[in-house]
């Protein structure tokens, strides 16, 4: 009886630790456009996929550009139009591809062009239903897309 006593505080931890939940925002595929001659700004395209209900509030393209918007594309009667959005809401287990001519991240005040073979840090946050705000980095290559 004794030792069943003493399992009890090891047992409820090992409970405790098996509930929990992962809340990370799985990010994979990410890669940014290289720059064609004259081109001022950069777009950077990758999939996201969260466990939870979630929205992406904030990124940011670390010593490599000014500012960073979070944009959609949509074709309408033969026009594309692209908007800036405030967040890209993300909905549990269902990825959300980030790619031309869809969602994607415009990168304003490049420091210098993206040349094929470099690599852009990015720092990206997102807030969960609760109101808890992670913050996520990675790295992605510059790609040509061709």
């Amino acid at each position: 009886m004794i030792k069943l006593l003493k399992l009890i505080p090891l047992i409820l931890l090992i409970t405790a630790c098996k509930s929990q939940v992962n809340t990370e925002v799985s990010i994979s595929d990410a890669w940014v456009r290289e720059n064609i001659p004259g081109q001022e700004v950069g777009a950077a395209y990758m999939t996201l996929k969260s466990p939870i209900k979630s929205t992406l509030v904030y990124a940011e393209a670390i010593d490599a550009a000014g500012s960073v918007e979070i944009h959609s594309m949509t074709m309408n009667d033969g026009v594309m139009k692209m908007r800036m959005l405030d967040e890209l809401p993300l909905e549990p287990n269902k990825p959300v591809e980030l790619k031309s001519g869809s969602f994607h991240l415009m990168l304003f005040d490049l420091k210098e062009p993206f040349k094929a073979g470099q690599k852009v840090s990015f720092k990206l946050c997102f807030e969960d239903a609760s109101g808890k705000i992670t913050e996520q980095h990675i790295t992605a290559p510059v790609k040509s897309p061709t």
